[in-house]
Parts: C-alpha cells; sequence; structure tokens
C-alpha cells in the first residue's frame, strides 16, 4: 500500500463558509478543537473559543492528525485534503459524463440519484440554512465494460476544487471503468459533513485522493434459508456494502431448511419448500436485484449448495438421502439432514434445470458457487440403494469409496452446469467455488479438483494447516475463516444449552485485524480476498443490520486498504462511519457509549486520554 500523505495547510478557522446558525433547541454550545492529533470536546466561548471559530465534530476528524479523516475505507494512495470547508447546496449537485458510453447512462442515473439523497441524510431532518455552493461532478471513464471480475480496474482518483465561478466547487473522478468511478463517488459523498454549529452542508473545498483495493474479492456471504430475508433487508444491505467498497454480494439462497428460490421448471422445489408463499424470490425480483447491485458495484454470486444442505422441497422430488433422520446428529451438523442421491440419474436433471434458470436471473456473473459443505459419508452409508449400487460398481464402503462417490456426483453436476453456463471471455469455463470439506483434502483435492477451474473458499480457522496445504498445491483462495469472519458466532445455542458452536461473539477489532496477507504468508497472492459469512439459524429481517453492521465494514477496510496498524487506530473513524451508516437508515450495533465518540480516546485501554 502507498504512503498515504495527508496535506494540511491552513488554519482551522480558515472556512468559506460564514456565520453561526440557531437550531430549534437553541445555539450550540459545543465545538471541537485539533489537541495532540485528537478532537477535544471544547465549549464554545467568545473569550477562550469564539463561534466563528468553532468547528464541529466531523470537520475536526477530518483534519485532525494524520490519516483518513471521515474516509471509510481509507485511501490506498495519495491523499491530500486541505482544511479549507465550503457551505454547499444540495439542491444545486450536478453531474457531466460521456453520453456516447451509452450503456453507463442508466447506471449514472442512478448514482446521481442516490448521492444527492445521500446528502441531504447528512442533515437528518434539519432545516439547513439557505445557500451556498453548487456543485458539478465530472465523471471520466475510458472503458464501458461492464464486466466485474478479477482482473477488473476498480482504481480512481478523484480531485475537488474550484469551479467555474466563485459560487461553485467542482469535483473530478477519473477511472478507467464505472466501477471505478462510482467508488470514486462514495468517496467523495464522505467528504461532505453536516456542521451542527452553522446548520448546513459543508464540503472539503480543496482534495486530491488516489486509491485502489487491495483484493479484487471484498465480500458478504448471507444464507437466506434457515430463515428468510425480505427484499427490502437486501437492498439496504447492499446499500451498505457499497459504502464501504465490497464487491460481493454472495448469495446463499437455499438449504436444507427451505428452498425459497421459485424455478419455474421445478415448482415442486418452492412450492413444498418454500416457509410461505410470500416466502420467495422470483426470477424478476433476482434480476431487479442484480441490476441494483450493478448500480452499486457490486456482483451477486450464486450458489446452490450441494449434494449436502438439501431437503425441504428436494424431498418431495424423491431425490434425497436421510431427509429428517432421526437422531439428526448421527447424520449431520443441523436439522433437517438431507443430502442429494448421487446414484439417481434424475438428480442431474432436475439440477440442470435450476442451474440454467439460475443463470438467467444471475446473468452478470462469473462465477458460479456450487457449496459442498458439509457433506455425511454416514448419511450416504445408511442409504440401501445407495451402499447397493456402489457394490455394483465393485467399490467398498471406506471413505475413500464415498469420496469417488462424491466425485462423481461433482463431475456430472459441473458437466450439467457447464451446459447451461456461458463460457468466460476467451472461451475458458466459469470458475467454480467450493467450500473447504473433505474433498478439498489432500489427496482427494489432486485426485479430483482441477486448480485451474476451482476456487475454495475457507471456513476453517485461518492458521489451519490444511490452508497452507491448499496454498502449497496452488489453489487460489477465498478466506471466511470463522474465527474471525463469522459474524453468527457467540450467541445462545439453539440446539443445546449454552453459547453456538462458535462462540465467542467476534467482535469488530477482531474482523479488522484477520490479516490476509500474514494467512497467505509467500502464497499471499493466490489468496483473491475474502468474505464475511452470515449464517441465519439465529438471524432474520430484524436483526440483519445489528449482525452485519459496523463489524463488515472493519471487514471493508481490511480487503480494501490492507492496513498494517490494527484497528485502534482506526477507532475514532469507525464512531464517526457508525453515525454515517445510521443516516443512511442501516440499524448498526452500537460499540460504545456515544460519549466516547465525542470524547476522542478516553475510552479504550492503553488510549492518550490522559495526556495534555
Amino acid at each position: 500500500m502507498a504512503e498515504v500523505q495527508y496535506l494540511v495547510t491552513a488554519l482551522f478557522a480558515l472556512f468559506v463558509c460564514t456565520g453561526i446558525g440557531v437550531h430549534s433547541e437553541g445555539e450550540a454550545v459545543w465545538g471541537y478543537q485539533c489537541k495532540n492529533d485528537r478532537c477535544v470536546k471544547t465549549a464554545i466561548s467568545e473569550e477562550s473559543y469564539p463561534a466563528a471559530n468553532a468547528i464541529s465534530l466531523p470537520a475536526c476528524r477530518l483534519f485532525c492528525g494524520e490519516g483518513a479523516g471521515l474516509l471509510w475505507p481509507q485511501p490506498t494512495g495519495q491523499l491530500a485534503v486541505e482544511n479549507e470547508l465550503a457551505h454547499i447546496d444540495p439542491d444545486q449537485v450536478w453531474f457531466q459524463w460521456d453520453e456516447k458510453l451509452t450503456q453507463l447512462v442508466g447506471l449514472w442515473e442512478a448514482n446521481r440519484d442516490r448521492f444527492r439523497s445521500q446528502l441531504k441524510k447528512r442533515a437528518q431532518g434539519a432545516a439547513l440554512k439557505p445557500g451556498g455552493k453548487a456543485v458539478r461532478i465530472k465523471l471520466n471513464v475510458t472503458d464501458d465494460s461492464l464486466a466485474l471480475n478479477y482482473e477488473t480496474d476498480e482504481s480512481y482518483s478523484l480531485t475537488v476544487g474550484a469551479g467555474s465561478s466563485k459560487d461553485e466547487l467542482q469535483a473530478t473522478i477519473e477511472a478507467k471503468t464505472f466501477f471505478g468511478a462510482r467508488h470514486g463517488l462514495e468517496t467523495l459523498s464522505q467528504l461532505v459533513l453536516y456542521d451542527d454549529i452553522r446548520n448546513e452542508l459543508q464540503m472539503v473545498a480543496r482534495a486530491r485522493v488516489s486509491d485502489a483495493p487491495a483484493f479484487p474479492h471484498r465480500g458478504l456471504a448471507l444464507d437466506t434459508s434457515r430463515n428468510f430475508i425480505d427484499l427490502e433487508s437486501l437492498r439496504r444491505t447492499l446499500d451498505g456494502m457499497a459504502m464501504v467498497k465490497l464487491n460481493v454480494f454472495h448469495w446463499h439462497i437455499t438449504d436444507s431448511q427451505s428452498f425459497p428460490l421459485v424455478v419455474k421448471s421445478r415448482p415442486t422445489l418452492h412450492t413444498y419448500g418454500a416457509y410461505s408463499r410470500r416466502n420467495v424470490y422470483t426470477a424478476d425480483d433476482v434480476q431487479r436485484l442484480v441490476q441494483y447491485a450493478l448500480e452499486r458495484g457490486i456482483r451477486i454470486v450464486p450458489e446452490l449448495d450441494a449434494p449436502a444442505h438439501v431437503g425441504e422441497g428436494w424431498e418431495k422430488l424423491g431425490v434425497t438421502a436421510c431427509f429428517n433422520y432421526q437422531p439428526w446428529e448421527n447424520y449431520c451438523v443441523e436439522p433437517p439432514c438431507g443430502q442429494l442421491d448421487p446414484t439417481k440419474d434424475a438428480v442431474y436433471d432436475i439440477l440442470e434445470d435450476v442451474y440454467r434458470e439460475m443463470n438467467a436471473m444471475f446473468n452478470r456473473s462469473d462465477l458460479f458457487h456450487m457449496g459442498g459443505d458439509e457433506v455425511s459419508v454416514r448419511c450416504w452409508n445408511a442409504t440401501g440403494s445407495i451402499q447397493r449400487w456402489m457394490g455394483e460398481q465393485e467399490w467398498g464402503l471406506q471413505e475413500g469409496d464415498f469420496m469417488k462417490l462424491w466425485n462423481y456426483f461433482q463431475t456430472e453436476a459441473l458437466r450439467r452446469l457447464d451446459k447451461t453456463l456461458p463460457v468466460a471471455e476467451g472461451g475458458k469455463p466459469r470458475p467454480i467455488v467450493m467450500w473447504t470439506s473433505k474433498l478439498t483434502e489432500s489427496p482427494y483435492l489432486e485426485q479430483y479438483l482441477d486448480k485451474d477451474r476451482y476456487i475454495v473458499q475457507v471456513w476453517t480457522t485461518g492458521n489451519d494447516s490444511k490452508v497452507a496445504n491448499l496454498l502449497q498445491k496452488g489453489y487460489r483462495l477465498i478466506m471466511s475463516n470463522y474465527d474471525a469472519l463469522y459474524l453468527d458466532c457467540g450467541f445462545a445455542g439453539w440446539v443445546t444449552d449454552g453459547s453456538n458452536w462458535c462462540a465467542p461473539y467476534i467482535g469488530w477489532q477482531k474482523v479488522y485485524n484477520n490479516d490476509l496477507m500474514a494467512i497467505g504468508g509467500p502464497y499471499a497472492q493466490q489468496i483473491l480476498g475474502g468474505e464475511a459469512a452470515l449464517w441465519t439459524e439465529q438471524s432474520d429481517t430484524h436483526t440483519l443490520d445489528n449482525r452485519l453492521w459496523p463489524r463488515l465494514s472493519a471487514h471493508a477496510e481490511r480487503l480494501w486498504s490492507n492496513p498494517r496498524a490494527g484497528w485502534q487506530m482506526a477507532e475514532a473513524r469507525m464512531l464517526l462511519h457508525r453515525e454515517r451508516l445510521i443516516e443512511e437508515g442501516i440499524a448498526a450495533n452500537s460499540i460504545q457509549p456515544k460519549w466516547c465518540l465525542q470524547n476522542e480516546a478516553n475510552c479504550p485501554i492503553g488510549g492518550d486520554g490522559g495526556r495534555s
């Protein structure tokens, strides 16, 4: 990561804006001063701290000390922000883009409307002081491709300065692709703050930022099967992801508990598999969500987990083994049990139909996730028809034989998927993602999974020797190590007493410090990035936001910025960023008393609150 350069060229009292606003509650009585690189809450007093010089907390945080101020995630290149703020008029924000790049026009229109909405939300309903400068935003993109993959250039540069008249600011964003320019626009939105002393919106008057992500795969894996998540909540999640420049929404859309996806050619799946007729996602729902994600620089990667983690809906088609067997703990990791029976030819015809419709719905994804999680040998071995079939093949009933059966399934399922999945540019087959499992361990790994085709998503711990083995064998990885990235950990057990299996709760600090470069060591270039994961056995629409946020923001900065400092250096920015999530209607969890936000460095053990 390039060294961040933070330029402070004037006194804090230099503001383009003048005048003090009066709120309905009365005049502001508190401002902030930068002392020893931290913002100190200070009573406004004409004798010691005149109102004309007082600055708000966001303004102080933006300019005080070295760092990224209000920006989350922090940029990886040059950051030069001069401490001059201009009063702006949110109704006078204008955009300019190249109309010749026709397939980008609709995306820019959506982002223009979103940007204007973001600015107005800063004031949280306060009646803003009228007037202010106009803002003209120029978007310069050289490539109109909308392919979002591991080769996509997501870099951008942003320049803010004087406009063509004294009543105007101009922001220019340069990027190769729409995705980079969209990230630049997100950064620009964070350089706008609400001044609660003057009751106005202010924008940095002069700034330069150059930025690019450290990792190309920056994502969230979300389960919508254990409990249904409604579309409004999914859209809100995508909004939050866009704010922190995450670019992959991995949708674990089905599991053994429910099948909420409407597959028209196989209606039995959702008719019998969904929790209710309302708890479903239609093809139109999915396609609209894919477009919504694209507008926010995010690709949606679908997962159809198999051959395990299937049950409701599938069982009515007669292709499952050990469905809802009891006692369930003998056959799977949570109820209800259920796996596909690889010996039934009908399985592959059904899969081909499901794959075909899923690929039409998720038509912008260059990846397909085939799951492969938690296959139970005991389940297959408890099914007489499978035992007989294996005997006919002159196979035994040992672990290696069942791995051979799994490979038989995986080979045919992949062949059916490839029939329905367009090849990538250049004629190469699309990459396939699978979870770590017995199949991704030696010797089965080398026997059955082509490292040029398969990407392995790691859910075991970051220091697991299996991770080193995968890297040494040349496999590309996506990290979701549960010891830092499973956001469902630490709640009450739901199939037993006490805490759930992966307790304790993982705080944002541990997420932030989950260093993928350290995990990869000499093979770090094979780690494509990571995904925080939320499995929803104990979460649904009503608890989604506080399970994800702001921990998902910590994950985002780790993947975008690859910071060399620990969470302590990010804490002041995190507290303000959490307030911004709340402004956007995202019910992010509170992580400290608000007193800590207003009294920087006074709360953490080892903080510098005692220095003068």
